[in-house]
């Protein structure tokens, strides 16, 4: 917990290092979605329980199911182009059952998220022909998964800080009034992920993430 607490004032500071002009436009926005995510590779070893262990995880990413896939997003528009946000995104993965048969896992997941919190720069795109503003993006941040693993070795259930996380996002907005607008994007993420076990050992895997998202913003 004091690593979690401790990169997350570390990204917090950095944003509020960020130079932000009082007349800057701020959007917050919120969304969910459907979200999957490709196999990778698990490594790491569970003294008492599996033993040293690397194999290729097949993940689902259940975005309907509790606790649901959302995020929230906070942009300081420098103009009408320009903006700089703050995002916490709530992704999920699961091992999938034959994951879990083949290589003693009862439970394997980050499902209370695999939690990103990024730093982002944005580029929108005014001035279509339609009412749609197409927008690009990216981010640098951290990963903090809730670390759901158990094994006879023991059972791990609580937030870690993992490692270093990347996001990139494309989409559009349209809106439904001067403050309020509706958007869709894909985004997709990476993170690293290195988690402590409770039997003593650890796990490593690096997680990717596709997403379509639907969401709706009120500017400010």
């Amino acid at each position: 917990m004091f690593r979690f607490r401790a990169c997350t004032l570390a990204l917090a500071a950095a944003l509020g290092l960020m130079a932000v002009p009082a007349a800057a436009e701020f959007e917050l926005s919120v969304y969910t979605g459907w979200q999957t995510s490709p196999h990778s590779v698990v490594k790491g070893n569970d003294p008492g329980g599996v033993g040293a262990f690397d194999f290729t995880a097949g993940w689902e990413g259940k975005s309907g199911e509790m606790p649901p896939y959302y995020g929230f997003r906070g942009t300081w528009w420098q103009s009408d182009t320009l903006g700089f946000a703050l995002e916490f995104n709530h992704a999920k993965v699961y091992a999938d059952d034959e994951t879990l048969a083949k290589n003693g896992f009862n439970r394997l997941e980050f499902t209370d998220g695999l939690n990103l919190v990024t730093v982002n720069v944005f580029r929108r795109f005014p001035g279509t022909p339609t009412s749609f503003t197409p927008y690009v993006g990216g981010g640098v941040g951290i990963a903090v998964p809730h670390v759901d693993v158990q094994t006879s070795g023991g059972k791990t259930f609580e937030y870690q800080y993992t490692g270093a996380a990347v996001q990139w996002v494309a989409g559009a907005s349209y809106p439904l009034s001067d403050r309020w607008s509706v958007f869709g994007e894909y985004k997709g993420s990476y993170s690293q992920n290195k988690a402590d076990l409770a039997s003593g050992g650890t796990l490593e895997t690096n997680i990717v993430t596709n997403a379509l998202n639907l969401g709706v913003s009120l500017n400010f």
